[in-house]
């Protein structure tokens, strides 16, 4: 079993360069099966959920090829309507495979994709994605696993999602792309992988405007054609390396990024006592030499501050002067790694969706386990920051969105290693002073 191990009390010193981003990558590969040309999608993440949806393109017929790394050229010729349908073991272990129900549904009239999978940091309903495919027209059925989605013609709708919710908005939006007649979504989700999926959908021939606002309009098209399109950075690598800036007390440049993306992330550590310094196409956060001071936080949907990085940023809390307030808006069970951090010697005690943080001079090392992807990254970072020895285990969820993140973290100063055996694990300790 793979675990990281590192030694902490070293801030993080450097340049980092950012991926492209995991969520709006997985909406753009579904996507890319709705042509029957080639697309080629460059800046695409190699971690194991982009890997995972990959193999599910390739399953139901989907051509793929992988240029490089970063960049894979897919082709949905080949699939047929009777092949429409996503299964496996490797699937259901990923939240975004649902993104091919969309897919499927608009240009074959037919999805039968398995139930969606990811971390357990909550509830994730698919009540809405259900209201929005029955209202272009399609018979939606559950069972045994699986969700159907038939339709022997969509036609545009007007349809107001009763919550906000980003899988939803990017499902409609595919499925809409290829009905008959006029659809807007009210009330839809604003994240910028909403709208890198839009644009990408326009690359190939969609009409779809207003992505990035509350109100999407699409007019359907009869097909799509070739596109080349390169993914967005990820906002929540990006945060992730900002928060390891903060809570090492280090001083860490962000490339490749889009700093409107990191806005409320850049004011939080602000206010904290960062100082940032926002550049055409990076961040820098200077932590150095002080110590930061409390704040609150509540997470909400985008523009507000993202739900994907309450943990890094409670982690950095938990080391900050005097109380602070985190307030979950967003997922209930997004505290898992309390319980872990406090074996570090942290001081938080959580009140339904609210977390109390009174901060602490020091974490110290321990043997810890990462709950899920974000709330993993977060606990390296703890570690980071830690006196002593850190292990973290169950590391395959970080490595579902983070590429080669140990490596990037070495090359900013960071004692960390991968390691599978108790061999290499003392290895390390023998060779770190």
């Amino acid at each position: 079993m793979e675990q990281y191990v590192m030694k902490g009390g070293r801030p993080l010193c450097g340049e980092v360069v950012i991926g492209g981003a995991k969520n709006a990558s997985l909406g753009v590969l579904a996507a890319a099966v709705m042509t029957d040309g080639e697309c080629l999608i460059e800046n695409m993440p190699d971690v194991r959920d982009t890997n995972v949806m990959l193999q599910a393109i390739e399953g139901i017929g989907g051509v793929v090829e992988r240029i490089d790394e970063h960049t894979v050229k897919i082709s949905g010729r080949s699939i047929c309507r009777e092949n429409t349908v996503v299964d496996g073991e490797y699937i259901r272990k990923i939240r975004a495979s649902y993104y091919l129900l969309g897919a499927l549904l608009g240009k074959y009239k037919r999805a039968i994709v398995a139930l969606p999978g990811g971390c357990d940091i909550g509830s994730r309903p698919i009540d809405q994605h259900i209201k929005g495919f029955t209202a272009l027209g399609a018979k939606v059925d559950i069972g045994h696993g699986m969700i159907t989605a038939v339709a022997e013609n969509l036609h545009g709708a007007h349809i107001y999602m009763d919550v906000v919710s980003v899988g939803a908005t990017i499902n409609v939006m595919m499925a809409a792309a290829l009905a008959d007649g006029n659809t807007i979504i009210e009330n839809a989700a604003k994240e910028p992988h909403i709208v890198d999926v839009a644009n990408f959908l326009n690359s190939m021939g969609a009409n779809i405007k207003g992505a990035g606002t509350d109100v999407i309009r699409i007019r359907g098209v009869e097909q799509f054609h070739d596109s080349e399109y390169a993914i967005i950075p990820d906002q929540i690598e990006a945060g992730t390396f900002m928060a390891a800036a903060a809570a090492t007390g280090g001083d860490i440049t962000v490339k490749n990024v889009i700093p409107k993306h990191l806005e409320a992330i850049s004011a939080k550590l602000a206010e904290m006592g960062c100082t940032i310094h926002e550049y055409d196409d990076s961040v820098r956060v200077d932590a150095r030499n002080r110590r930061l001071t409390s704040t609150q936080i509540k997470t909400l949907p985008y523009p507000g501050f993202p739900t994907d990085m309450q943990p890094q940023m409670a982690i950095t809390l938990a080391l900050a002067e005097g109380t602070s307030v985190i307030t979950e808006s967003i997922f209930e069970n997004r505290f898992k790694y309390v319980d872990e951090l406090t074996r570090m010697g942290a001081k938080i005690q959580v009140e339904g969706n609210t977390a109390i943080i009174t901060g602490v001079e020091k974490y110290t090392g321990a043997d810890i386990v990462a709950p899920d992807l974000r709330a993993g990254a977060a606990l390296v970072i703890a570690g980071l920051a830690a006196e002593g020895y850190t292990t973290v285990d169950s590391i395959q969820y970080i490595q579902r969105g983070y590429e080669r993140f140990e490596e990037k973290l070495q090359a900013l100063g960071a004692n960390i290693s991968l390691v599978d055996s108790d061999r290499s694990l003392q290895k390390f300790k023998l060779q770190v002073v």
